[in-house]
């Protein structure tokens, strides 16, 4: 008979050096609403969304929901067992396998690199758009907005250097604007609709439009979901501070799986009120209008604050909101990748250097510069390619990677708790069942992401394939594969200079039938 103790995950846990308690339940819960940056994805993804379905934008909100919650589910019940600010990275190295453990620390950090361009040159435009210099701010790949942008990703760094408390303090100004900001925005813009103050092409809120079966072929219903699946990515950095907070092993998955439920509320909120004011139409504030794709709220607030008294107040502050969002999530995505690297050099399947901790602020310090540096470099050779486009494709080449992640750990959970002794059903349910549900959607969402992406009408840029004539491939396509196999490159390499970590063998014992 297998023992109780075999069963569980082996809690290795030593003391990185962190400062342990510092952060609340609400705290934690900040940080992770704010690491979604729900202004910034709003802007850079809503129109896309319409552009596939139309009016049934909100009901693809609500169905991406629901595998990302089933997925926290398996995220908090991990970290009840195993409180480690390498996550998945941990998890998976213990309970199946080292490898897929680097793997799935190679999907984070990957990611979170990726992104942190496109974050840090969005708050660079909105410094510019702020004072208004929209000239400037209208070319994402203008120098001015390059240097901007650096500067915000090195005054985010330098907070996150300062100590976790100043970080998360700076969180919590920034997403009291947001959130403030896009709820003012969403009222006022239903108000006007149903007040028959708002522009041609608006409509009231009808009920069908949760309806998800209405209008929208299978195939664009689900590149939506795909798409919305990345303005829901972050959540989970509640959990990347686990070490951090008090009780770590109940408040952070609390504060994970509760994040998701304020976000979907704000996200239903939003859509339908830029639905009901904008409409759908290709001309003016319509959110099928291409000169809107890249900036939903820009045009849209305009319109609806109107540009004179106190409107131009509001509207200028929702710029900063905007500004403030995309801070607020470099900000944390320095935080996060900070820690995932702290652990995985901590267990050795990376340099250990980069699992030092500052003395005085108790940060992973190495890590800290590391990010900042690297994201610096990336976010400058992205901005040079394709005029700045490339940006674009890098975060939504970023879906197969946050799909790899998000479903290895809905597994994860499954695998780890499937042998449960004494569990209650209710207990499967929330442990098993729902995280593997969550886990096999988010794999097969990232899975067509992949395939969409290979078209070149889906990304801004393209390739041309080599040792072809002249066939076309989306760029999307390109760097997503060429981060997994980069990712499949540094496994290879690190075994090689790390073999004692490949070495070790799971620490979940197979279920005896």
């Amino acid at each position: 008979m297998t023992s109780d103790s075999q069963l569980h995950i082996r809690e290795v846990q030593t003391d990185k050096g962190l400062r342990s308690g510092a952060l609340s339940m609400a705290t934690s819960l900040i940080l992770a609403v704010a690491s979604a940056a729900p202004a910034y994805s709003l802007t850079a993804t809503l129109a896309f969304v319409v552009g596939y379905v139309g009016f049934q934008a909100p009901a693809v909100v609500v169905l991406a929901f629901v595998p990302i919650l089933f997925v926290s589910f398996g995220y908090a019940a991990l970290n009840r067992r195993d409180p480690d600010c390498g996550t998945i990275f941990t998890w998976a190295t213990r309970a199946l396998n080292p490898n897929l453990g680097f793997l799935g620390g190679w999907a984070i950090i990957a990611s979170f690199v990726l992104v942190i361009g496109s974050l840090a040159q969005v708050a660079g435009q909105y410094v510019f758009l702020l004072v208004g210099a929209e000239g400037i701010g209208s070319a994402p790949a203008d120098w001015r907005v390059l240097l901007a942008g650096l500067g915000w990703l090195a005054l985010m760094t330098l907070i996150c250097y300062r100590g976790i408390e100043i970080a998360a303090a700076v969180q919590r100004a920034l997403l009291f604007l947001e959130f403030s900001m896009l709820v003012v925005l969403s009222a006022v813009a239903l108000v006007r609709a149903y007040g028959g103050s708002a522009p041609a092409g608006s409509r009231r809120p009808s009920l069908s439009w949760l309806n998800p079966f209405e209008g929208a072929s299978l195939s664009a219903f689900v590149s939506a979901l795909v798409l919305m699946l990345f303005i829901y990515w972050g959540w989970e950095t509640a959990l990347t501070v686990n070490e951090e907070t008090t009780d770590r092993h109940r408040v952070p998955g609390r504060a994970a799986t509760w994040s998701t439920v304020l976000l979907v509320a704000l996200y239903l909120l939003a859509t339908v009120a830029a639905l009901s004011f904008a409409g759908i139409g290709a001309t003016g504030i319509g959110l099928n209008n291409p000169a809107n794709s890249g900036d939903v709220l820009y045009g849209f607030g305009t319109a609806v604050f109107g540009s004179s008294g106190f409107g131009s107040v509001l509207w200028h502050l929702l710029i900063l909101m905007v500004l403030t969002s995309a801070a607020a999530s470099t900000e944390t995505t320095v935080l996060t990748l900070s820690r995932t690297m702290l652990s995985m050099g901590d267990q050795g399947a990376l340099p250990r250097a980069l699992a030092r901790v500052h003395p005085r602020f108790r940060i992973p310090h190495v890590g800290t510069i590391a990010v900042g540096v690297v994201g610096a470099v990336v976010y400058v050779a992205l901005n040079f390619l394709g005029h700045g486009l490339v940006l674009g494709d890098a975060v939504s080449a970023c879906g197969l990677l946050i799909a790899f992640y998000y479903g290895l750990t809905g597994l994860t959970s499954a695998w780890v708790h499937r042998a449960e002794p004494r569990a209650r059903a209710a207990d499967l349910c929330l442990t098993v069942v729902l995280p593997a549900i969550g886990g096999v959607v988010l794999l097969g969402a990232g899975a067509w992401s992949l395939v969409q992406a290979w078209d070149p009408v889906n990304s801004g840029t393209s390739w041309t394939v080599p040792f072809s004539s002249g066939s076309r491939v989306g760029g999307t396509f390109v760097i997503g594969t060429g981060t997994v196999v980069l990712g499949l490159l540094a496994l290879l390499v690190c075994r090689r200079l790390y073999p004692a970590f490949f070495a070790r063998r799971p620490a979940v014992a197979a279920r005896v039938s």
